[in-house]
C-alpha cells in the first residue's frame, strides 16, 4: 500500500495514509476522512527515518503533504449502471482504495447501494467474506487475493460473475470469474487472461455485449 525511494541520506514514501502513518493515523484521521468523504483518493507523502524495503513501515514518519487524486466519471457511467440494474445484474465495487472514497465515487456513478461499504482488511475469513457479500456493495482496501475470494464467494451463492479489471492485481480474480473483461489500456497480463477486451476503453459497450448474448440465448 505504499511505494518509496531511497537516496543516499534520505528516504521518502508515498502511499495510503493508514499504512504509512500506522499508530499515528489518528492524529490526521479527521482531515484525511474529510477529503475521502468528498470522493478524493488520498495519499500521504512523507520522509521516513529508515530504508524503504517494501515491508511494514516501523521507523519514524515525518508527514510532508497529502496528495489528492480525483477519478473523473464518464458521462455514460450512470446510464450503463441503470441498464445493468434493469437487467437484474448486481454490481459489487472492489478496490484497493479507502472504502469511504470508493463509496462516494460509486454514488456519483449511480451504483445502487453504494452507500453500503466495508473495509476489506477486516474480512479475515471465508465466513466474513460470505456475510459481507450479503450486506455490502462497496469493498475498499481489497487485496489481490481477496478479489479472487470475493469472486469465489459470489459463485458459491450460485451467481455467474463477470469481473472487470485492468491491473496485475486483478489477475487472480479475472481468472476465476465466469467472464473476465478488461481494456485496451490495461496491463498485458490482464489482457492475456481476459475473455473480452474493450478496444476503446468504453465500459458502456457492455450493454450491447449483454444484449447480443441474450439474443443468442433467446433464439436458441
Amino acid at each position: 500500500k505504499y511505494s518509496g525511494v531511497n537516496f543516499e541520506e534520505e528516504t521518502y514514501v508515498l502511499g495510503a495514509p493508514e499504512f504509512v502513518l500506522g499508530d499515528d493515523y489518528d492524529k490526521y484521521q479527521k482531515q484525511i476522512e474529510d477529503y475521502g468523504s468528498k470522493g478524493y483518493r488520498v495519499l500521504l507523502f512523507s520522509k521516513y527515518d529508515d530504508s524503504a524495503d517494501g515491508r511494514k513501515l516501523t521507523a519514524k514518519i515525518a508527514p510532508l503533504a497529502l496528495v489528492l487524486i480525483t477519478n473523473p466519471i464518464r458521462e455514460s457511467a450512470t446510464e450503463t449502471f441503470k441498464f445493468f440494474a434493469a437487467q437484474g445484474v448486481e454490481i459489487k465495487v472492489i478496490s484497493g482504495d479507502n472504502p469511504r472514497t470508493v463509496s462516494e465515487v460509486a454514488k456519483k456513478a449511480g451504483i445502487k447501494g453504494a452507500e453500503s461499504y466495508v473495509d476489506a482488511s477486516t474480512l479475515d475469513s471465508d465466513e466474513k467474506i460470505d456475510e459481507a457479500m450479503r450486506k455490502y456493495t462497496v469493498f475498499g482496501r481489497v487485496t489481490p487475493e481477496q478479489k479472487k475470494e470475493i469472486v469465489l464467494a459470489l459463485q458459491r451463492k450460485g451467481h455467474n460473475v463477470a469481473m472487470t479489471g485492468d491491473g496485475v492485481n486483478d489477475i487472480l480474480a479475472l481468472r476465476k470469474a465466469n467472464a473476465s473483461i478488461t481494456f485496451a489500456s490495461a496491463s498485458d497480463a490482464a489482457k492475456s487472461c481476459s475473455d473480452v477486451v474493450l478496444l476503446d476503453d468504453d465500459f458502456s459497450h457492455l450493454k450491447s455485449v449483454v444484449a447480443e448474448g441474450r439474443r443468442v440465448v433467446n433464439n436458441i
